[in-house]
């Protein structure tokens, strides 16, 4: 393939793809949102702005919100609901994404969406029977408050946007769960970053969280997942083309899409596993190129198409502070440690490793179903593709939910009766 001169020579990985970079699964399994990759060049930002197509989603003005670091931020949240909510507000599932995810977990006609194999009429989560609310996150940039979105001065937040935590943007939650009259949830289920916040919903409202499931996260960050992330935001911060944090006055083209890429790209190899890499590309080079002769090899390609499309759909001031909430990430801070408040969350709860993950292990995700009083017994998704296989092995995660589910007698009770006004 011969580069176009008008991607900048770090971000090649765009259509039209090679055969390796476009084999299966290369899909960014963590959004529901999948701009078109023409887009040429990369804008300042890929975050969703007032303006834009909203898709399927609403949008809940909540008022100021007190911050856990000090100070208020006026809050909108951007969310999305399947379902109808039951007379007693009883039947309400809150999902929660993945670090560059979104709201769209899947669709009105259930053809996309980052879980629409798993929620949807007669699925695992099952909309006949539930009211599904999934909102994008507090400092996300797809249609919730974030440092791209327009502050009180009319100007975009840029570098002035506060630092948030997790524990800031359940409280946002909690906001929406008010306004939409859940007052409990049947249950609260996320992975990863989605799955810390689960915890933390837990430790801030467990009388609001009547079961969780938590997948490939944990109740506190770890060095090495710290020292993960810290590396991401660097690469992003010495991006020159960052500005501070101050770049959507930028023309397309002059954004900080290199730093964001690269932080893409280090990301993703936590995100799956060796064994994949291995056996997709091996030492293969990328078609057409000699990496001999300033050529790439088939998995640079890979990730280069992954680092393209994420500038494209995300904003790097919203991944440097979703970022750094997983690095401050613990809920048992101020609150006398992690040991202790997972130790006092008895709901019933549903523990789920991913045997290739190498970043939440297994022996971690073992140790919290031991710790949790309500844990059932822990369960594995096996899988070659790492952490991504919560995303990705589909069947597996749709069984587990669903017996988790009905133990808990929750699959068998009639539907509601009313529809959400």
């Amino acid at each position: 393939m011969t580069p176009d001169a008008s991607f900048p020579p770090f971000l090649v990985g765009y259509p039209p793809l090679t055969p390796v970079t476009d084999a299966a699964p290369v899909a960014d399994f963590d959004t529901g949102y999948h701009p078109p990759l023409s887009r040429k060049p990369l804008p300042a930002t890929g975050a969703w702005r007032e303006g834009d197509d909203p898709g399927e989603r609403q949008f809940a003005d909540l008022g100021p919100l007190p911050l856990e670091l000090g100070g208020t931020i006026p809050v909108t949240l951007a969310f999305e609901t399947w379902g109808t909510l039951a007379p007693d507000g009883s039947n309400a599932i809150l999902l929660c994404h993945a670090l560059t995810g979104d709201s769209h977990a899947t669709s009105r006609d259930g053809t996309d969406g980052w879980w629409h194999d798993i929620v949807g009429p007669g699925k695992a989560i099952d909309t006949e029977r539930w009211f599904v609310v999934c909102p994008n996150v507090l400092g996300g940039c797809q249609g919730s408050t974030g440092p791209a979105s327009t502050a009180p001065d009319g100007k975009p937040w840029g570098s002035r946007f506060p630092e948030i935590t997790i524990r800031d943007m359940c409280a946002a939650e909690k906001l929406l769960a008010d306004r939409l009259g859940v007052r409990c949830w049947a249950l609260i289920a996320g992975a990863s970053f989605g799955g810390c916040r689960v915890m933390e919903w837990a430790a801030s409202y467990p009388d609001m969280c009547a079961a969780i499931a938590v997948l490939v996260a944990g109740p506190a960050t770890t060095a090495e997942q710290i020292a993960y992330q810290k590396t991401q935001n660097q690469a992003i911060a010495l991006d020159p083309a960052f500005n501070g944090g101050d770049y959507y006055h930028l023309p397309d083209g002059a954004g900080p899409h290199r730093g964001l890429g690269l932080a893409r790209e280090l990301a993703h190899i936590t995100y799956r596993s060796p064994l994949e890499l291995h056996q997709r590309f091996g030492r293969t080079p990328q078609a057409g190129e000699d990496p001999l002769a300033g050529g790439r090899y088939a998995v640079s390609s890979y990730l280069d198409h992954h680092a393209y499309k994420l500038a494209a759909r995300f904003d790097a001031n919203s991944y440097l502070t979703i970022s750094q909430s997983m690095i401050t990430h613990d809920i048992g801070r101020g609150r006398g440690g992690t040991r202790a408040v997972v130790a006092a969350l008895t709901m019933p709860a549903l523990v789920v490793a991913v045997d290739s993950d190498r970043l939440f292990y297994p022996s971690d995700m073992a140790q919290l179903a031991a710790a949790l009083p309500g844990a059932r017994p822990l369960r594995t998704v096996v899988s070659e593709y790492g952490h991504d296989g919560f995303l990705i092995e589909n069947d597996q995660v749709t069984a587990i939910l669903g017996e988790f589910l009905d133990d808990l007698g929750l699959r068998a009770l009639p539907a509601p009766a009313r529809q959400m006004q």
